[in-house]
């Protein structure tokens, strides 16, 4: 399933084919965390309930925030919900790949042959793969915790740091973490309780 993306100041917004809605940061409220790399991860918000993964994915975690009591959906309660992952540096160095293969193809910039990227736009393009391995990631989030994100703009996924700071200075191949809000609900497709029916009369004995 296709998912839409729309950058602008920092903020992704990822869709299922739906009209776009951007919700713009403060960086000047935000509390930081310095980790061991290029970029500050917003510090994870007190409170929620911490989920456990309905399958395996390291380096994540997410938890249910406050409900959202304003919204509406069909198949649950909706909730914000936190969460921080790590995009692998090999999802990265693919999508990159294919986005410059792409690019070569319709490549014509003044004074470089055809077909021919210039380095002038190789930060670009580094930027977009994080952005687009930032969207898979975060699918892929979604699917392991068993949650349905809300349809049209009330579905919005707000990536806290700034895609073009992550950007900055970053070697391929590397993995990077990241935090994000989105508003969804539990599906209840996935969250489902098996009730197993036990024979609890006595065995008659031979």
């Amino acid at each position: 399933m296709k998912a839409l993306l729309l950058m602008c100041c920092g903020v992704i917004t990822l869709m299922r084919c739906q009209a776009f809605g951007v919700q713009a940061k403060n960086p000047k409220s935000r509390t930081t965390l310095m980790l061991d790399m290029a970029v500050e991860l917003v510090a994870e918000p007190e409170g929620g309930e911490e989920l456990t993964p309905l399958t395996s994915m390291p380096g994540c975690r997410v938890k249910q925030m406050d409900e959202l009591k304003g919204l509406k959906c069909d198949f649950g309660t909706p909730h914000e919900f936190w969460m921080t992952a790590e995009v692998d540096g090999a999802l990265i160095k693919e999508i990159r790949a294919q986005i410059l293969k792409d690019a070569s193809k319709k490549a014509n910039f003044p004074g470089f042959r055809k077909g021919q990227i210039p380095p002038y736009a190789q930060p670009q393009i580094t930027q977009f793969s994080i952005q687009e391995s930032i969207i898979k990631t975060v699918q892929a989030v979604v699917d392991s915790y068993g949650l349905k994100e809300l349809q049209g703009s009330d579905g919005q996924v707000e990536v806290k740091e700034d895609v073009k700071d992550m950007s900055k200075g970053y070697k391929v191949g590397d993995s990077l973490q990241f935090t994000a809000t989105l508003n969804a609900a539990l599906d209840p497709q996935k969250h489902r309780t098996t009730t197993v029916e036990v024979d609890a009369s006595p065995e008659t004995e031979a």
